[in-house]
């Protein structure tokens, strides 16, 4: 399906990914009769709708999966799944365009923000309650590798390490994953089709593929609609227009603000304080003495369908103040690899160590968009100015030294030093549409992820979290919409 069945709904949300989902799911649980339309501009890849791709066993479904959710050719492709917009500042700025958006492809890590990432002027209890409920919607667990023979030992040592002075809920942990293990041990990925839940088969619910949102229509500062246009294969482009009383746009960090800009809602602060998180990578080989001790009593290392068997699980070093980063430590291969000639490594005995900066958050770090020119999409073209300050370089290289100290406390250094992957990498982008406790030019939406001057608008996604974060986004921006979901209830029932 390419355009909406129906002319006439209550809620228009645009965007599929972790976000929109929960603004689906929240008003499909919490007003009985409300008729909404999900638009998505790329296309389906799993069924359910929304599946995780880690979840399609055949590798070569797998990788067509992930291909046509790179967007329109030519195509530039960056990691599996996500397409590169080709950008000099930020190099490796990427983005998924599928039914699920990257919660299609994501890494599933779900830690709770803590100390100066917390949003100060959302109430502790109700922040807390409404992460709560982000678990329940994506079936976070920090016990999903629990059986891994190894696990144990990596946070025993990383403990040993980074724990000294530390409150126990900054302490080294299991990483809380959105996974639920079957009974033989396996995982299945959340993506979005967990989200949707009941919602993405009941018939008030319309999920519309290769749908672009043009623009947002609004009247006197009321939204009354939105204009969008058939991408399918075929489909020649029609455009039409769906009225709502309410919309949601959730198109991620940098295609949010296109699309306010597009639609000629321009407050101050939109696309500014983009927050991409800088992300240095190493890799260990846990030491034989250890894997001799620990090793699983297996010798498998995949399911016949796919599943991957945790040997090492996934750690997590919680950001502080003091030390403003976020580290998650994890099994690295699936299967024996050689090493050093013929020798084979122990399945799991490879970790990879991936820390990520809180970014020194600027208004002049900000996605512009041309009025002239257009992207792959006809949309107007991006433009990212973005940069490292000076306490962004001290942050990085704080970071390279704690994650070669990792390494140490873990085993064998593989390669060389920690490495800084290019601007973007983390794929964790952030701000472009912050929220705020009051209009006054630095944010575009209030506390209720509700545009400021726009009725009946709000936006959703990693863009609406205003602080500095170094953690996985993704479980705080799907409490943020599951807050923002049940003001735009009361908008629907006033």
């Amino acid at each position: 399906m390419s355009l909406p069945p129906a002319s006439d709904y209550d809620v228009v949300v645009v965007g599929s990914g972790p976000t929109g989902c929960t603004y689906v799911r929240e008003v499909f649980e919490q007003h009985p009769t409300a008729r909404i339309l999900l638009v998505e501009a790329g296309p389906r890849i799993t069924d359910p709708p929304g599946g995780h791709v880690k979840n399609i066993a055949d590798d070569a479904l797998r990788a067509r999966a992930q291909r046509a959710s790179e967007g329109p050719s030519p195509a530039s492709p960056g990691r599996p799944g996500t397409r590169l917009l080709g950008t000099p500042e930020m190099p490796a700025a990427a983005v998924s365009t599928n039914v699920g958006g990257m919660g299609a492809h994501w890494t599933a890590a779900c830690p709770r923000p803590g100390d100066g990432e917390r949003i100060p002027f959302v109430p502790a209890d109700e922040m807390d309650r409404h992460l709560t409920r982000a678990e329940q919607l994506l079936r976070v667990s920090a016990h999903a590798f629990d059986t891994a023979p190894f696990a144990d030992e990596v946070r025993r040592r990383l403990a040993g390490h980074f724990d000294t002075g530390r409150p126990a809920s900054r302490r080294v942990a299991p990483m809380p994953l959105a996974v639920t293990i079957r009974p033989d041990g396996t995982g299945v990925w959340s993506g979005t089709d967990v989200v949707l839940g009941p919602a993405a088969h009941d018939p008030r619910v319309d999920i519309v593929d290769r749908c672009l949102c043009l623009r947002v229509l609004h009247d006197g500062g009321t939204v009354t609609g939105v204009a969008v246009r058939d991408l399918e294969e075929g489909g020649e482009g029609r455009e039409t227009t769906v009225t709502a009383r309410a919309v949601v746009v959730a198109a991620d960090a940098l295609r949010t603000p296109q699309v306010l800009h597009a639609s000629g809602i321009r407050p101050a602060a939109l696309g500014r304080h983009l927050n991409d998180q800088p992300q240095i990578v190493h890799a260990v080989r846990l030491p034989d003495d250890l894997v001799t001790a620990h090793r699983a009593v297996t010798d498998r290392t995949r399911q016949d369908d796919g599943g991957i068997i945790p040997q090492s699980g996934v750690s997590w070093v919680p950001f502080t103040d003091d030390r403003p980063f976020h580290g998650q430590v994890m099994q690295l291969d699936a299967s024996p690899v050689p090493l050093d000639g013929d020798a084979l490594v122990e399945p799991g005995s490879i970790v990879g160590l991936g820390w990520f900066c809180a970014k020194d958050v600027t208004a002049d770090d900000r996605v512009t968009f041309s009025d002239t020119e257009e992207d792959a999409f006809g949309m107007p073209a991006p433009v990212i100015h973005y940069r490292y300050t000076d306490r962004d370089l001290a942050t990085i290289e704080a970071a390279k030294k704690a994650v070669a100290e990792a390494g140490a406390t873990l085993g064998i250094p593989l390669g060389e030093a920690p490495i800084l992957l290019p601007a973007g990498s983390s794929l964790h982008y952030q701000g472009t549409t912050r929220m705020g406790p009051a209009d006054d030019g630095i944010s575009v939406c209030d506390t209720h992820s509700r545009v400021w001057d726009t009725v009946g608008l709000w936006v959703a996604g990693n863009n609406v979290i205003p602080t500095a974060t170094a953690c996985n986004p993704t479980l705080t921006s799907v409490a943020l919409a599951s807050r923002g979901a049940g003001a735009l209830v009361d908008h629907l029932t006033s």
